[in-house]
C-alpha cells in the first residue's frame, strides 16, 4: 500500500539527497584528482617535486563554488512556495 506524500516535503528531500550526492562525487573525484597528481608529481620527478604547481586547486575550487550554490540553494533558501510568500509580501507592503 502507497502512503500519500507531501509534494512540498517531497522536494525538499529530493534536493536535499541530490545535495549529498553531488558533495559525495565532489569528494570523490576530487581525491582522486590529488591523488594523481601526488603520484605523477613524487613518482616521476622526485627531485623537482616542490616546484609543481598543485593543479588540483583548480577543479576544486570550480567545482567548489558551484557545491556551495547547491548547498545554499537546498538548505538556507527554504522552499519555493517560502520564497514566493515572502517576494508577496513585500509586495503587498508596497501597493
Amino acid at each position: 500500500m502507497e502512503t500519500q506524500h507531501d509534494p512540498i516535503l517531497w522536494k525538499q528531500a529530493k534536493a536535499r539527497v541530490g545535495f549529498r550526492m553531488h558533495l559525495r562525487s565532489y569528494l570523490i573525484v576530487n581525491a582522486g584528482l590529488w591523488l594523481i597528481w601526488a603520484v605523477s608529481t613524487f613518482t616521476f620527478h622526485p627531485i623537482r617535486a616542490n616546484f609543481f604547481f598543485p593543479w588540483p586547486i583548480f577543479p576544486m575550487l570550480g567545482w567548489g563554488i558551484g557545491l556551495a550554490s547547491h548547498y545554499f540553494t537546498v538548505f538556507r533558501r527554504g522552499s519555493e512556495r517560502d520564497m514566493i510568500e515572502e517576494e508577496y509580501q513585500k509586495l503587498a507592503r508596497h501597493y
